[in-house]
């Protein structure tokens, strides 16, 4: 065997894993960066960053590009729904003020409704077997940010927000596995912050005065979410998405609450108490029963096959 054939199963393996813990650091880097800048300006900046990044890579590897226009246009799609739509309303919501327990709350519907609409999105069966530890996650994140839940901040627009971006990245997860399953993950992600860029340019034009106040803190945040989320957890994503079933890829964000906990708990100080850790351990069973693969039935016998020989 050649060691692109044991390193691409052991990538695979390990693509899980990783992309929680890349993907759960997303919201330290967005804390540590906010009071620096304003949302969609903070996400412009980052977008700007990473096209200029991934675009000379795709240059200087070769990545190959789209041929067709439809191709163009479905990369844009995905790329407006799961960076421009779901990252603004993330952060949009927790500018507004929206406790960032109720946000993380909002989109932990994610999994839930990715199931819901997989099949007729996608064409996936969703097993109850599934089903039982997609809503055993959904009750683990809802013990991990019960301690944190507060409601003092809860406005119209901040839930408006969070339902954006819990709409955006169910909706971007499942239009890239139907219409993007020949996306290069350099050249595509190009297209898709992009597009994305387009999408917020006019809205930050519009409402944000686009002042930056570049604090070392700020950026440390911005290079962090550049190369660890940006360039690292976005293309797992896109592998796990072109790799797995999209119920079982959307059932890891169930542990994005519980990681991004234990990271504050060990980088902030903040509060971890029983209650969480519990929630954590549900989370992880409901994820483990949503994703394992179903055994393969056993193959039927062959002709012949389990005869007893006959006395002479």
């Amino acid at each position: 065997m050649t060691e692109k054939t044991h390193s691409q199963p052991m990538l695979l393996v390990l693509a899980p894993g990783l992309f929680v813990l890349l993907w759960s650091t997303g919201f330290i880097g967005a804390k540590l960066g906010l009071p620096f800048a304003e949302p969609l300006t903070f996400l412009l900046i980052r977008f700007a960053c990473v096209i200029g990044l991934l675009g000379l890579l795709a240059l200087v590897l070769r990545r190959p590009w789209p041929h067709r226009p439809i191709q163009w246009f479905h990369i844009a799609v995905a790329g407006t729904l799961l960076h421009g739509g779901y990252l603004s309303g993330v952060f949009l919501a927790i500018h507004t003020g929206m406790p960032a327990g109720v946000v993380a709350l909002v989109v932990g519907i994610q999994p839930l409704l990715t199931a819901f609409l997989s099949a007729s999105m996608v064409g996936e069966r969703v097993s109850g077997r599934q089903w039982a530890g997609l809503a055993l996650g959904f009750c683990g994140v809802t013990l991990v940010v019960w301690e944190k839940l507060g409601f003092a901040g809860l406005s119209g627009a901040g839930l408006a927000f969070s339902v954006m971006a819990l709409l955006s990245i169910t909706l971007g997860t499942l239009y890239q596995k139907r219409f993007c399953a020949e996306l290069d993950l350099w050249s595509g992600s190009v297209i898709q912050f992009v597009a994305a860029g387009l999408v917020l340019l006019p809205f930050a034009l519009a409402f944000e005065t686009m002042g930056v106040e570049w604090s070392g803190q700020f950026v440390f945040a911005l290079g962090w979410l550049i190369v660890v989320l940006s360039l690292g957890a976005i293309s797992l994503l896109h592998l796990l998405i072109r790799r797995g079933a999209a119920t079982r890829v959307s059932a890891l964000f169930y542990l994005t609450p519980p990681t991004t906990a234990l990271m504050a708990f060990l980088i902030f100080g903040e509060k971890l108490g029983l209650t969480a850790v519990a929630g954590m351990a549900i989370a992880a069973a409901g994820v483990a029963i949503a994703v394992r693969q179903p055994s393969p039935p056993a193959p039927l016998p062959q002709a012949g096959e389990g005869r007893k020989p006959s006395g002479s």
